[in-house]
Formats: structure tokens, C-alpha cells, sequence
């Protein structure tokens, strides 16, 4: 195939100024059905390629969705990423991914970069360090369009994507009580998300509904340093009040508790049942045991994210992001980590 002609040649061979042309190819209400067809035809036959470029300096726009994640080797990061580039390649968008690497100097550097023009819009979701958010209070009063998702800021109004972490949290602790459990350990990344914060009011109610008492010995706040994780929990296992079942908040720690196991002379589920929100479907079915999952809608959440956007960025005349929250839900998944199957 040849590698096509630009507009001024496409114009040239029909015999028409590129103006016209240009009109003809987006459906311009000023050119004629007969002469549309007659270029669209022409561009087919020629292997006409528009200059994106120079259709994003035209319009102002760098046809860009930024998107900022803690970190990419999450499975529920990439699944929203993936949502999110579903819908936005419809539409000519494309995505630049950054990674704040759950480092909140890095989130700013990253932010300040994008108020300079780099994209059209952001999709984030923050860095568990994220406890000031000055930063993304001033990108969001400059009239940038700003959606977040799963780690979010309450208090910027904007749209924000999220699952019911609050019942998923309640759920699964009462589900861990239901096989027996009565020292149930909740292990988290960042007492400042609010993700963790939702799902650790969901935990604490199941136990009080259930007449247990939380223990604060019990729940552990983790790092980003997997062998010190492991070697947390591990100690925790080992101790004369170790958990008969464990929430994890994120699955990097449900991993880390897999490992820990492997340290002491524990059974999964005998002597510890396990669940925890997680997004690998085929890696929860591949560990031994299989692991008990509350399964969050990332693919779903991603695309949710970029339809509004797309909405936003491709309609004219259209509104501010409304300020709310909306909810997909979660599902949980029991497999032989909480229950003999």
C-alpha cells in the first residue's frame, strides 16, 4: 500500500481548494452530499492520512487524556487503563500513562507538567502518600477537566468513580466471621485513602454487628518494600494473638500474605482464611489456594471514566464535570482461601 497523500495533494487531484476538501472530510453542513462523496471516495483511493498534529494545533486541543496511576503493575491500574482506551480511541484521543509510584512529590511534578497544556483532560487516581492536595485543587480551579477514580479527593468538586468499598468491606469481614473467624486482621496501604477508609468503616461495623471487638494490633499499615511487608505479617502470624482470618485492603498484600504463610507452619484456610479486593481473576484462581476475592469493576470503571470525558471534550456547549460520586459495585468471589470447596 502506498503511504498516502496529505490534504494539499488530495485537493490538487480533485481539483477543489484544500479548504473545501477539509470541510468535505468532516461533514461540514456548507458542502454538498454529492462532493462529500466525491472526496471521501478520492481519500479512500489515495490513502489519504489526516496530520493529527496539525488538526490538534488547529482546534487548540492535543486530542491527550492523561492518565495518573500510583502504580502499573497493579492488574486493577492496567484494567482501567484499558477501559479507558476503549472508549477514547473512538474518538481519535490518545493516552499518555504516568505513574506516580505511590510518591506524592512525583504526583505534583506530574501535575504541574500537565497544567502546562500536555493533555486535554486528566483521569487520576492519587498516590497513597496524597494527604495535601493544594496541587490538584489549583489544576482543578484553572478549569482543567479532572475525573477520579477508585483513590479519589472528596473534597474537590468533581466527578469521581468508585466501588461500594464500604459494603465490600463489610462483606468480607462478615463473611470471614461467618467461617469461623474471630481475630480478623485488616492490612492497608494508606490510613490517608479513601478507599482504605471506606473499606476499614465496613470492617469495623461487621465486627460490632457480630459482637466482636476490633483489636488494634490487628491491623497493620504496610509499605511499598514487598520483603518488609512480608516480614510484617509474618511476625504478626507468629505472635501469641496472631489473626484467624485476614481483610486485605489491596492485592499486593494478599500476595504478601501468601508468602508469609509459606514462613510459619500455617495452613490456608485451616489455621487462616484470606480475602481480599483484587483484580486478577486468573491469577486469584491460579494460588494455592485459591484466593477469595472482592473483585472490583476496573475494566467498567475505566470506561466510564472516558465516556464522560469523551462527552465532555467532543459536545459543545457542555456543562462543568458535575460533582458527584457514582458507584459501580464489587462482587465477591469465595474460593478455598476462606472456605473448603
Amino acid at each position: 500500500m502506498s503511504a498516502g497523500v496529505n490534504l494539499k495533494e488530495l485537493a490538487a487531484e480533485l481539483k477543489l481548494s484544500p479548504s473545501t476538501v477539509s470541510r468535505a472530510l468532516n461533514d461540514s453542513y456548507e458542502i454538498s452530499e454529492a462532493t462529500k462523496k466525491k472526496v471521501i471516495s478520492m481519500a479512500e483511493k489515495l490513502n489519504y492520512q489526516p496530520n493529527p498534529f496539525a488538526r490538534s494545533l488547529r482546534e487548540n486541543k492535543s486530542k491527550t487524556i492523561a492518565v495518573v496511576i500510583p502504580e502499573r503493575i497493579s492488574s486493577f491500574f492496567s484494567k482501567v487503563v484499558d477501559g479507558i482506551e476503549e472508549i477514547t480511541q473512538q474518538y481519535g484521543y490518545h493516552l499518555l500513562v504516568y505513574s506516580t509510584h505511590e510518591d506524592v512529590d512525583r504526583e505534583k511534578k506530574i501535575v504541574n507538567l500537565l497544567m502546562n497544556g500536555r493533555a486535554d483532560a486528566i483521569i487520576m487516581s492519587v498516590s497513597s502518600q496524597t494527604s495535601d492536595i493544594s496541587h490538584l485543587t489549583r489544576l482543578h480551579e484553572r478549569g482543567f477537566p479532572l475525573v477520579f477514580f477508585d483513590r479519589i479527593c472528596p473534597d474537590i468538586p468533581t466527578t469521581k468513580f468508585i466501588t461500594n468499598d464500604y459494603e465490600s468491606g463489610f462483606e468480607g469481614t462478615k463473611h470471614l466471621i461467618q467461617q469461623g473467624c474471630r481475630k480478623i486482621a485488616f492490612l492497608m496501604l494508606s490510613k490517608e485513602l479513601s478507599i482504605t477508609k471506606d473499606r476499614y468503616r465496613g470492617y469495623l461495623d461487621a465486627l460490632r454487628q457480630a459482637g466482636l471487638s476490633p483489636e488494634p494490633q490487628l491491623n497493620i499499615t504496610c509499605c511499598q518494600e514487598e520483603e518488609q511487608n512480608i516480614e510484617d505479617i509474618r511476625q504478626m502470624l507468629l505472635s501469641p494473638n496472631r489473626p484467624d482470618g485476614i481483610l486485605s485492603s489491596v492485592e499486593k498484600l494478599a500476595l504478601a500474605t501468601y508468602h508469609a504463610v509459606k514462613r510459619t507452619d500455617l495452613k490456608i484456610p485451616q489455621d487462616l482464611k484470606i480475602i481480599s479486593f483484587f483484580s486478577n481473576l486468573s491469577i486469584a484462581s491460579l494460588l494455592h489456594p485459591s484466593l477469595t476475592t472482592i473483585t472490583q469493576p476496573a475494566f467498567s470503571i475505566g470506561e466510564e471514566c472516558a465516556k464522560l470525558l469523551m462527552k465532555k471534550l467532543t459536545k459543545p456547549r457542555q456543562p462543568d464535570l458535575p460533582n458527584q460520586v457514582i458507584s459501580i459495585p464489587s462482587k465477591i468471589t469465595i474460593r478455598s482461601s476462606t472456605i473448603a470447596i
